[in-house]
C-alpha cells in the first residue's frame, strides 16, 4: 500500500524557516515524482512544488524563490525547505505522489507574530 509520512511543521514567526519531511513507502519512489501539496479552503489540495523522476522541478508562482523541494530517492524521502514564511502559507502540508487516496496526516504550518 502507497503511504507517506510527513513530520517537521510548526509554529514560526513571518520571514522564518522550516524544513518539511516526507517518508514514502509501499512503491518504487524514485519512479515517480513526488509533490507538496498545501490543503486550501474547499478541501482542495493545491500544488505548492513537484520534483519529477528525472529531476526535473515545479515550483508554484505563490512560492517560488522561497520554497525548495528535494528528494533522496536512497531513503524515499522528500523535502520542502520553507524560507520567508508568510502568514499565507500556513496550512497543512501533504506530499503526495499524484493526489492519490488516502493521504497522509499532513504537517501543520504555522506562520504567525
Amino acid at each position: 500500500q502507497v503511504q507517506f509520512v510527513e513530520s517537521g511543521g510548526g509554529s514560526v514567526q513571518p520571514g522564518g524557516s522550516l524544513r518539511l519531511s516526507c517518508e514514502a513507502s509501499g512503491y518504487t519512489f524514485s519512479l515517480y515524482p513526488v509533490g507538496w501539496y498545501r490543503l486550501a479552503p474547499g478541501n482542495q489540495h493545491e500544488l505548492v512544488a513537484r520534483v519529477f523522476s528525472n529531476g526535473g522541478r515545479y515550483v508554484s508562482d505563490s512560492v517560488k524563490g522561497r520554497f525548495t523541494m528535494s528528494r533522496d530517492n536512497a531513503k524515499n524521502s522528500a523535502f520542502l525547505d520553507m524560507t520567508a514564511l508568510k502568514p499565507e502559507d500556513a496550512g497543512t502540508y501533504y506530499c503526495n505522489r499524484d493526489r492519490e487516496t488516502p493521504w497522509g496526516q499532513g504537517t501543520q504550518v504555522t506562520v504567525s507574530s
